[in-house]
């Protein structure tokens, strides 16, 4: 049965799910992780663009709670030697795929336009590592950040934290377990993040198949990443059931319109507003999820990326009038 698409969605969009159906590759849940990862890895290279320069690239281990921790630092085109504005980036990927490669992107475009360090974690991975596994390697760079700022030539006052999809689900969490930190984050960056395990937005029936992540694949995703149905309802995993979201980062929200996790989305950046979280919500209605990672087929990516930036100065007097490029 072939999906009658919205006539909304914008064309470069369009043009990327007629490349999806012209592949007529099997859904992630069809088969294992591993050739989940290994689908998601050779896909990467037809939605991403050419890899654009930084200052510098350097990749160091960590110990991490689960053992060595790969980290890929990014110094920006024109980031100071020190004192740095800093940002902790979390791949998305459903907690089970994605890895520094293929948001490698993301992470020179954020180093470049912000003139800041970009950091991005190897996190450990579901089914292998289930909740909270990620979560508590997360937390550990956020750590290792914030004490080790000299050596990184970076300024802990001024770490923000971003990802996409389930890393925008980590960064958001992320941004509440630190909340007590003697230096939080500054800022949080969410690109149509996942707040809610539920599953059961409208959204979800609006967008269920042909908008590129399905309902029946962000199930897939969320079963190997919790241990047990009673995970859904710890706000680790589902954000959106916090008690409370006052004294979280300021945040920029980015949505896709024709996505499945639009509703949620939506809904954390309001219930930030209700606890007088400042918020910077921008919508892409023709988008699709993941379209952040499909810089080969238009501007619209790049365009987020330089909104998160813009409102991550806005919320940073330090940065003080300078423009995203």
């Amino acid at each position: 049965m072939t999906t009658l698409l919205s006539p909304l969605l914008d064309p470069e969009a369009r043009h990327v799910l007629d490349l999806d159906r012209q592949a007529a590759a099997p859904p992630f849940e069809a088969g294992t992780p591993e050739e989940a990862r290994r689908a998601y890895e050779e896909g990467v290279p037809a939605l991403q663009g050419e890899r654009e320069p930084v200052g510098s690239l350097t990749e160091r281990t960590i110990n991490g709670p689960g053992g060595p921790l790969t980290l890929r630092i990014y110094r920006g085109q024109g980031a100071v030697g020190a004192a740095a504005p800093a940002l902790l980036y979390l791949h998305g990927g459903g907690w089970v795929i994605g890895n520094l490669e293929s948001h490698d992107e993301i992470c020179r475009w954020l180093a470049n336009m912000a003139a800041c360090v970009v950091v991005s974690p190897d996190y450990r991975l579901a089914p292998e590592h289930k909740f909270p596994a990620a979560i508590e390697d997360c937390r550990a760079v956020l750590s290792f950040m914030q004490g080790g700022a000299g050596d990184l030539g970076i300024d802990a006052e001024r770490i923000a934290v971003a990802g996409d999809s389930a890393g925008g689900n980590l960064a958001t969490v992320l941004c509440l377990l630190a909340r007590g930190d003697k230096k939080p984050p500054a800022a949080q960056l969410l690109f149509y993040p996942n707040t809610d395990a539920s599953q059961a937005a409208d959204s979800y029936r609006r967008f269920a198949d042909g908008y590129g992540l399905t309902s029946a694949t962000m199930a897939w995703f969320r079963d190997h990443y919790i241990n047990h149905a009673g995970d859904i309802d710890d706000w680790r995993v589902s954000p959106l059931k916090a008690a409370s979201l006052a004294g979280a980062a300021p945040a920029f929200v980015a949505i896709a319109g024709h996505d499945i996790l639009a509703d949620e989305a939506e809904a954390y950046a309001k219930r930030l507003e209700d606890d007088e979280v400042p918020v910077v919500l921008r919508r892409w209605p023709g988008q699709i999820h993941g379209f952040v990672s499909m810089g080969r087929h238009g501007p619209a990516a790049r365009q987020a990326v330089g909104a998160a930036v813009a409102a991550w100065r806005g919320f940073d007097p330090v940065f003080g009038n300078a423009q995203a490029d």
